[in-house]
């Protein structure tokens, strides 16, 4: 299995899925114009990874900012990442300081997904 990386544009994150470390990050600003497109290499990488997952795997996001579509996507790349059995799990959710919305979001996701979460705040993206 290869990692999956994929370069950040305007309108898309950056991926970073490295297989032998177990860590998955995601960042910048996700607004695609095909999200479920876009995404699709993701859902497909994660599928493949939780049957063949590190003894410990991380989420790592560090969204500056990310439309309703791609909402729905975080949603089923974290029950796929909830699916990994093999691996002790932890989701790393940036947000900017002064951000409340997108803090609260990240509870709310944080409420939904049984797995570990930390709520990071920094200063700026």
């Amino acid at each position: 299995m290869e990692n999956l990386i994929i370069d950040k544009s305007t309108k898309t994150p950056g991926i970073n899925f490295d297989v032998q470390t177990g860590e998955l990050l995601l960042e910048g600003i996700s607004i695609p114009e095909n999200t479920i497109e876009f995404y699709a290499p993701v859902m497909n990488w994660l599928n493949s990874y939780k049957d063949q997952a590190q003894s410990k795997t991380t989420l790592v996001l560090k969204l500056e900012y990310f439309n309703t579509s791609t909402s729905v996507i975080l949603l089923n790349i974290f029950k796929v990442f909830s699916q990994i059995e093999a691996s002790e799990l932890k989701v790393k959710w940036f947000f900017e300081e002064d951000d409340i919305e997108m803090e609260e979001v990240g509870e709310d996701y944080q409420n939904i997904v049984k797995v570990p979460f930390e709520l990071i705040p920094i200063e700026s993206f």
